[in-house]
């Protein structure tokens, strides 16, 4: 708990020095590369985590990976982060950044639940959709989730659209169940 909010300090922090040098963008996005590096590479997770490895090693990691590809503003929260002894938030920092920047920007998460991963194309069509229909900026977050058969859960804000096949059959037997058929034998 204690670290979650500082956390969302540290976030915050970063937002509002981002928005004075109107880089809150650019930062939002340096700020999913890095969730994604973290996520996809364990060891990585690990060793930010480690008390064993030197804060000053773990800069250099950081330095050596991400410079030239991220803005001055998150390689200057990598040493931030080194002078306070907090770089194993790195990950929960830059998740908690991503939220209050979509937050603050209105911009909705879709959970779009399917069968199979969501190709670019289509991803690109369902974003569209969600701002024909609410009017909002939406990323979408893809869930992967077999049971459903086929076609796609939509999950944005309060409101849900469940056009998977699983709901179809299980729409198709509810039908059948109440239904006041009776076999002429």
């Amino acid at each position: 708990m204690k670290n979650a909010r500082a956390a969302i300090r540290y976030a915050k922090a970063i937002l509002n020095l981002a928005k004075d040098s109107k880089e809150e963008t650019a930062v939002n996005d340096d700020m999913l590369f890095i969730v994604s590096t973290i996520s996809e590479n364990e060891t990585f997770e690990v060793m930010l985590k480690s008390p064993v490895v030197r804060p000053s090693e773990k800069t250099k990691v950081l330095k050596a990976l991400f410079e030239g590809k991220v803005n001055n503003i998150t390689l200057g929260l990598f040493h931030l982060l080194e002078d306070n002894k907090r770089i194993s938030m790195l990950l929960s920092i830059a998740k908690q950044y991503a939220i209050i920047y979509d937050f603050d920007k209105n911009i909705k998460i879709a959970k779009v639940t399917t069968a199979v991963p969501l190709t670019e194309e289509i991803e690109k069509k369902v974003l569209a959709k969600i701002v024909a229909i609410t009017g909002d900026q939406a990323n979408i977050e893809n869930v992967i989730n077999p049971a459903i058969l086929g076609g796609f859960i939509l999950r944005v804000g309060d409101v849900q659209y469940d056009a998977s096949i699983s709901n179809y059959l299980y729409e198709l037997k509810k039908e059948f169940d109440n239904s006041h058929f009776i076999p002429k034998i």
